[in-house]
């Protein structure tokens, strides 16, 4: 990440990917975004094969699978390059680029068999979506103690019973990996994880308003049968899996945040060099300059953090720690830089004529998603303290 001259700057590789999925965002991206209704959170299915198409002819498809498996294979510091980019539109948050470079499978799945991944290689061929099933009523920050749901096996299956909870996805994946307790312990090592096709009797999926438009699920299991086979890992392995799924999801997670808020930042800065007020435009005033001044710093800031974090990944470090602290700061500030470009706009920011309504509703649950806050500023003090216990 240095030049020749001992200057930090991106590798050229990545700068190219940014640059193209800039252009392609865009250019093809943002007509077709603005053709959709505010809240929508998918273009019609052939709207979504063509744009789909001309991404995948760019090799912008699938960032984080491998390549041998369809995938462009990025690291993770390319993963969030990407990630930051493709969130630049209405309904980026959750839908990077309205879909346009297909969904990942769940990184663990290539883990797996070939007959564990067969539904993964055929949502690359098709650009479809699959879940990750963890959270559930009993809590989601604790998986280890929290997951009630059941796996007991008879015979050559698995028969499943319990609920999960804010499951993103469900409802328009055809197939999810769910994590499932096996055995009587009640700790981490029960968890066991399986590949589950939606399309089996025995689940069921029940919408959760929230104030996105993209709606989470409930899913529901009823004596609901998995095969041997489809066991993802051995038995009790199921943590480990979960863990490093979420660990490295989060340097993409926050980097995607931080693309909106940048995103925020743009559009508010060219409303206030034309926007006039009582005699002169609004980028003259102190109190405006000042608002675009801190969140240029922030913004710089978390994205460094990222970088730092998907670096560190990169090279083969343990991660959990930077994990953490880019996406606790990267959701804060990016939540901080839209409310502050709604100010600067006024009425007009929270109009959905323009996305920053939208953006705000749905940047509010980055602080919880993925890990609230409170829990990863835990994961960080724990390791700053060490093995500290007070003793009165």
């Amino acid at each position: 990440m240095h030049d020749s001259t001992g200057s930090w700057e991106l590798p050229e590789e990545h700068r190219m990917l940014r640059d193209t999925i800039r252009r392609f965002m865009q250019e093809e991206v943002k007509p077709l975004e603005d053709t959709l209704p505010h809240d929508a959170y998918t273009p019609e299915p052939e709207q979504l094969a063509a744009i789909q198409k001309k991404a995948r002819d760019l090799g912008l498809w699938l960032f984080e699978t491998p390549a041998e498996n369809g995938g462009a294979g990025l690291n993770l510091l390319g993963q969030c390059v990407a990630a930051e980019e493709t969130a630049k539109c209405r309904m980026g948050a959750y839908i990077a680029g309205c879909g346009a470079f297909g969904f990942d499978p769940p990184n663990v799945i290539w883990k797996g068999t070939e007959h564990q991944q067969r539904f993964a290689r055929q949502d690359v061929v098709s650009g479809t979506k699959a879940f990750v099933a963890i959270s559930e009523p009993s809590g989601g920050s604790d998986p280890g103690r929290a997951i009630q749901t059941r796996a007991e096996l008879k015979g050559d299956r698995y028969v499943i019973n319990g609920t999960k909870i804010w499951i993103s996805g469900a409802g328009m994946a055809n197939w999810g990996i769910v994590f499932a307790r096996v055995g009587n312990s009640k700790g981490r090592d029960a968890i066991t994880s399986f590949v589950v096709d939606k399309n089996r009797p025995g689940i069921s999926l029940s919408k959760i308003p929230v104030i996105r438009s993209y709606a989470p699920y409930e899913v529901h299991f009823t004596d609901y049968e998995v095969p041997v086979e489809d066991r993802l890992g051995e038995e009790g392995k199921g943590f480990s899996f979960a863990e490093e799924w979420l660990v490295h999801a989060r340097p993409p997670y926050a980097a995607a945040t931080i693309g909106i808020a940048q995103a925020a930042l743009e559009i508010a800065m060219d409303w206030a060099r034309q926007r006039k007020v009582f005699g002169s435009h609004l980028a003259d005033k102190q109190a405006i300059q000042w608002m675009f001044a801190d969140s240029e710093v922030e913004l710089r800031a978390a994205r460094l953090l990222v970088y730092q974090a998907a670096w560190n990944a990169d090279l083969g470090r343990d991660i959990k720690v930077d994990a953490s602290v880019a996406k606790v700061y990267g959701t804060e500030v990016a939540g901080r830089v839209v409310d502050r470009c709604i100010q600067v706009l006024g009425g007009m920011g929270v109009a959905q004529e323009l996305p920053f309504e939208r953006w705000y509703r749905e940047l509010r649950i980055k602080r919880i998603g993925e890990g609230p806050s409170e829990v990863h500023r835990m994961v960080i003090a724990r390791d700053m303290l060490g093995s500290f216990r007070s003793q009165g």
